[in-house]
């Protein structure tokens, strides 16, 4: 059925107001947890001292969250502000030689902040790649990007190069890590790009113009080379209508993001809470279940902050980046699940779609699973909880696959035809609200733990059966709706805004 079917408007009233009202309970519960164990002793390596006028300490658990905003912020500050400073006066002045100075500076942010013997490793690395995409095979573009990929990931190699680096800061780890896995990313992208080039090869100039553009150096997105290259050629500047305006827009929205997860760490403690698995068994169903899904929630928040700021930096510079990540809050279909939409974007070009193709035929896309995950567990660097987290979540995408092909048979096809529209809309709702869960339950297996995410499934499907279970999936199943509802209205405006483009 298609996804412009409508639903009264009294039935979304009612799906709208049962979301509301099981958010407010559950939050409730996640407030009274972290007011009762704001003192506790199992929490003090997470909890700090915050807001003294109100009472209130501050979840710390997030480390990065505290590095962007405490030793980091400070360089981030200076670095991309004397980014944005030449690049507007290079764009202003010599707009045809913008990517060089882009990757002067990258280079000597690099060498500055890294050292001399860290960017002789990451050339090094960028060499490599480039000598292999002289040979014009993609097989062999993607092996030696694995294996250096590798050399960054998997021990002995990865602390042997990173014992050349000498010296020692806070950072240095984070930025010789982060640096390192995008940077082979990009090498990559340069070398398959290469490769399907019909007349001759890029120069490893463009690839070092490409690799040492410094708002995606340390921390990403990646963005493909054929896209970059083609928007940093780019000579003639020119803005959209109200793009600068739709810039600071955004700019003014991470602030207030930033704003609101502070406050947000004053009061709930999501992230400290589930490290005490004895304390969350006094915990409700329902509790349990929105901090598992605040969990999942924040953590997109964290994904939107980090690249909707780099990605306001690249628009400064007339580059169209990828986007942030979708809201988990809008998912539930595992095909759309993703934190890091760059890497997406890479995997699917690269991997998942190139081995997938159409995505409709089961034994490829099972393939195409594996290797995609089998590529990210290796971006994300190989251990126990990676691993299972991968196994689930390709079982998760294949699953949907499966369950598609099995209702296409007969007789649920026919049975599906005879039904209405509106009805077809509430029967795949209710399958996408298990589908939810599985998102939700596989994903805090790396964001959060192993034994939380086995807690919360016992409470969700074996304790609380049947009260919990159902009524949980009966509010997940309003939301989904509600979701279903949002992509409609957005499918009827494109229809328009592709009709009066045509006109």
């Amino acid at each position: 059925m298609g996804v412009k079917t409508m639903l009264p408007s009294y039935e979304l009233g009612f799906y709208a107001l049962a979301v509301t009202c099981a958010v407010v309970y559950s939050g409730s519960g996640i407030f009274e947890a972290s007011r009762d164990s704001m003192n506790r002793k199992a929490f003090r390596d997470g909890i700090k001292p915050g807001w003294h006028y109100f009472g209130r300490k501050m979840d710390v658990a997030d480390f990065e969250w505290v590095m962007w905003f405490t030793s980091f912020r400070n360089i981030i500050i200076f670095a991309l502000s004397g980014h944005v400073l030449f690049g507007k006066i290079c764009s202003m002045t010599v707009p045809q030689h913008r990517a060089v100075v882009y990757m002067l500076y990258g280079v000597s942010a690099v060498l500055g902040s890294m050292g001399l013997v860290y960017l002789m490793i990451i050339l090094s690395h960028c060499l490599v790649l480039y000598s292999i995409a002289l040979a014009k095979q993609k097989w062999l573009c993607y092996v030696a990007g694995l294996c250096c990929l590798a050399s960054f990931k998997v021990e002995p190699f990865s602390s042997w190069q990173s014992g050349f680096v000498t010296g020692a800061f806070d950072l240095q780890d984070v930025l010789f890590y982060g640096g390192s896995g995008f940077t082979i990313m990009r090498c990559m992208s340069f070398a398959l790009e290469s490769s399907e080039r019909k007349e001759g090869i890029y120069s490893i100039f463009d690839l070092l113009k490409y690799n040492f553009y410094l708002p995606f150096f340390f921390f990403g997105p990646v963005m493909t080379f054929d896209q970059f290259h083609a928007q940093v050629s780019t000579q003639e500047l020119r803005r959209k209508d109200d793009e600068m305006r739709n810039i600071r827009v955004h700019a003014l929205l991470h602030v207030g993001a930033i704003i609101a997860v502070d406050i947000f760490f004053h009061f709930f403690y999501i992230l400290t809470l589930p490290s005490d698995l004895k304390f969350m068994n006094r915990l409700s169903d329902w509790s349990l279940a929105g901090l598992a899904y605040s969990n999942l929630v924040y953590d997109w928040v964290k994904a939107a902050v980090m690249f909707g700021v780099i990605n306001t930096i690249a628009r400064l510079d007339h580059l169209d980046p990828p986007q942030p990540p979708k809201c988990i809050t809008m998912l539930y279909v595992f095909a759309e699940t993703h934190f890091d939409r760059g890497i997406n974007d890479w995997l699917c070009k690269y991997v998942y779609d190139h081995i997938g193709e159409n995505h409709d035929n089961v034994m490829k896309e099972l393939m195409a699973t594996i290797a995609t995950f089998a590529i990210t567990t290796l971006w994300l660097g190989p251990c126990e909880i990676v691993y299972i987290w991968s196994v689930f979540n390709c079982f998760g995408l294949n699953f949907e696959l499966w369950v598609q092909k099995f209702f296409q048979q007969e007789p649920f096809a026919k049975l599906e035809a005879r039904m209405s529209a509106a009805m077809s809309r509430r029967i795949r709702a209710a399958f996408g609200a298990a589908n939810f869960w599985a998102i939700v339950l596989y994903n805090i297996l790396a964001l959060n733990s192993l034994e939380f995410a086995l807690l919360v499934t016992k409470r969700l499907l074996l304790t609380g059966f049947p009260v919990s279970t159902l009524s949980i999936w009966f509010i997940t199943y309003c939301g989904v709706q509600l979701i279903k509802e949002r992509e409609r209205i957005l499918a009827i405006e494109e229809e328009k805004y592709d009709k009066a483009k045509v006109e």
